[in-house]
Parts: C-alpha cells; structure tokens; sequence
C-alpha cells in the first residue's frame, strides 16, 4: 500500500481573499468551511478526488523565511505568457528568489505573499466529474 496526497494546508491571513485567488489559478470551487479553515478542490470531486484539495488555515502568525514547500501550476489551454496575464489579472505578483531570468518558469506570488511557479509546458485537464468522496 502507498498514501496519496489528498489536501495541502496553507496558513493565511485571509483564507477566503486566497480562496478566491486559488479557486480563480486552479479552476476549484469553495467545498466548505470547517471553522476558520476553508476548503476548496475540483468540482464534482472534492476531498479523496484525483486532484489534492487545498484547505486555506487561518493563522496569525507571520510567514518566517522561505517555505520549505510551493506549489507549480501549468497551463491547461493557453500558453504560458496568456496565463501569466491571467494570473496576474487575478491578483499574483512577480516574485525574485534569485532566479536569473533564463528559466523556463516565471516565479510568483499569491495575494498573501506565498510564492509558486508557473511552469511553461502545457498539461491536459485532469477530470473530475466523478462522485465526491465521503470523510
């Protein structure tokens, strides 16, 4: 037997502002709200579907250094420079790790400051029509 990833937790100020941004990047719908924390995942699928959902943990306490962990998103139906302007349409901002500026990727930042990469190479949609998975 293996595990498989199902959620990723990201502690936030603002867990429905980075909703907004992350259900706009991934194409996910807001699934529910467990107190302060907000979940959201493909829709149609939910938590145990083919893709991780994300659950938006409302913190407090102040980002310290470089996250051991980001994300890197891929376009689905354009190419990179027309989801660049998407994403920055939808509130990310260019974000300087030190990267000299001949990558491939263009690294950036959510409306909360976590960074992510989106990354040149095209994908095909995962679908997710299936039944949600029950907890």
């Amino acid at each position: 037997m293996a595990c498989r990833s199902t959620e990723l937790v990201i502690d936030c100020a603002d867990p429905q502002r980075l909703g907004e941004f992350w259900c706009e990047v991934l194409g996910y719908v807001e699934l529910g709200w467990d107190g302060d924390d907000l979940e959201i995942g493909p829709p149609g699928a939910g938590f145990g579907g083919p893709l991780p959902t994300l659950v938006l943990s409302r913190s407090s306490d102040p980002k310290r250094g470089k996250p051991p962990l980001h994300l890197d998103v891929s376009p689905t139906d354009r190419d990179q420079d027309a989801e660049l302007e998407r994403l920055f349409a939808a509130g990310a901002r260019t974000a300087d790790v030190g990267q000299t500026g001949t990558e491939s990727w263009h690294v950036l930042a959510d409306p909360e400051g976590n960074e992510f990469c989106l990354l040149r190479r095209r994908v095909e949609p995962v679908e997710t029509d299936g039944p949600a998975a029950v907890g």
